[in-house]
């Protein structure tokens, strides 16, 4: 049995519901079918979850939404149209979606996530309907009858252990298609909670775990997963086969189209992922697979950057001599609630690396006069423009001279380097540079190991 999801693309209008359709109708495995929100149909378009969005405010504002409304109801009823569903068909969305208002939110997040939820659940409507339309037996399965439990914040959600007891209780038959939302789980209170944006991948990979499923088929808008980004690279090599650790070390600089924290689920059920083209879906993809028994065809996976970084460097003599000094600084952070990223140092300096969306200008001051009150370091510095460069790939462990070829290739083309780190694991390194300098490092990089 195959889990597939499809991504918002993939579903934004008639013409992709019928793509998908065939899609799952031409495999018999393909058996649990899990849906994001409609998404762009045009450049200049709104995804129904930012419309969504616009209309929690607009109830937490007080402000009329009947516009809004209406708006997101018209894109169910095209994608219905196309298949001439009969429109009291769509009574039950319509409803649905002009109920929400009158529930009851413990707060202005829970109400945020709820409403920002229906997307994926509508969708999910929408789908089994329409397939029992065709004459598919389906049934539209919400996150409650599922067990699918969370915790965390309304808005950023993490699946609990519970849900992989309750899915291996879920009762099915052999003939049915089971369509659920992606995005959300219920909470042990018993409201709406969504994982962080993009989480209907997280959605399918827990039922993929939970269901015991063969495979994970993602499908979205690309061929496969690219050695590195195409709109750095001009064609760059399609990776056919690559190992979760992989996928995780890429994801965490930049590779964005398969959602890092999916993976956790996926690596806990040993379950195969296979990345594909909706538009396209007879090309092979890229499968994510366990690392055990990998045999890696390249030296280098893949190469990408991340500019959404900053530093904090302090100077200190005799710091290596100072016992807590590194203590005190991470909790001056921890009181602020701010992660680091990374902390490279040496006998007299600390690095300490963090990423700049988590963190505003107002904090950025209240932290480095806390340090310099707390540690009075002979010289503190802010670095704003600072990326981190991932080279990844599990054939480096078995070759010597990788970090070599990286400087060479960057020292040919003028790159300062600022930070290198390769993890023990040695499948990953990590480079540090201007953000200015991150395209061009990718594409030095890309061009030793793939080109040459």
């Amino acid at each position: 049995m195959k889990v597939v999801k499809f991504g918002g693309s993939s579903l934004a209008n008639g013409e992709a519901f019928q793509n998908a359709i065939n899609i799952i109708t031409s495999d018999p495995q393909r058996r649990v079918i899990v849906t994001s929100a409609p998404g762009k149909r045009f450049s200049e378009d709104i995804k129904v979850t930012d419309l969504l969005i616009k209309y929690a405010n607009a109830v937490i504002n007080d402000q009329n939404p009947s516009k809004i409304v209406e708006q997101i109801l018209n894109r169910y009823r095209d994608i219905a149209d196309y298949f001439d569903l009969p429109a009291d068909n769509l009574t039950p969305l319509k409803d649905r979606l002009e109920d929400l208002p009158r529930q009851i939110y413990p707060n202005d997040s829970y109400l945020l996530a709820a409403f920002k939820a229906h997307g994926e659940r509508l969708n999910a409507q929408l789908m089994a309907i329409i397939l029992q339309h065709l004459g598919y037996e389906a049934r539209f399965v919400t996150p409650s009858e599922a067990g699918i439990t969370v915790t965390g914040t309304p808005n950023n959600a993490s699946v609990i252990p519970e849900t992989y007891a309750n899915l291996s209780q879920f009762a099915f038959n052999d003939n049915e298609l089971l369509v659920f939302p992606g995005f959300y789980g219920i909470t042990l209170a018993g409201h709406i909670a969504t994982f962080s944006r993009g989480g209907s991948d997280i959605t399918g990979a827990i039922l993929a775990c939970g269901l015991h499923a063969s495979t994970y088929e993602n499908f979205t808008d690309v061929d496969a997963i690219y050695s590195a980004n195409p709109q750095i690279v001009d064609n760059p090599q399609p990776i056919t086969k690559m190992t979760y650790r992989e996928m995780r070390e890429l994801s965490y600089a930049g590779f964005s189209v398969f959602h890092d924290e999916a993976l956790i689920p996926a690596i806990q059920g040993n379950i195969p992922i296979n990345v594909r083209n909706t538009n396209d879906p007879d090309k092979p993809g890229t499968m994510i697979v366990p690392d055990k028994d990998f045999q890696p065809s390249d030296i280098v996976t893949g190469v990408v950057s991340g500019k959404h970084f900053a530093a904090l460097y302090l100077h200190k003599y005799l710091l290596n001599k100072q016992a807590g000094f590194t203590l005190r600084i991470l909790q001056i952070l921890a009181k602020h609630n701010i992660s680091y990223e990374h902390m490279p140092s040496g006998i007299d300096d600390i690095t300490i690396i963090l990423d700049r969306n988590a963190i505003n200008d107002q904090l950025i001051d209240t932290i480095c006069n806390e340090i310099q009150e707390e540690i009075n370091p002979d010289r503190l510095e802010w670095i704003d423009n600072y990326a981190i460069t991932m080279v990844v790939g599990e054939g480096m462990r078995d070759r010597t001279g990788v970090i070599s070829d990286i400087l060479v290739s960057l020292a040919e083309k003028r790159i300062s380097v600022t930070m290198i780190n390769q993890g023990s694991s040695q499948i990953a390194i990590m480079i540090g540079t201007d953000d200015n300098d991150a395209d061009e490092a990718v594409r030095a990089i890309y061009h030793r190991f793939f080109v040459n």
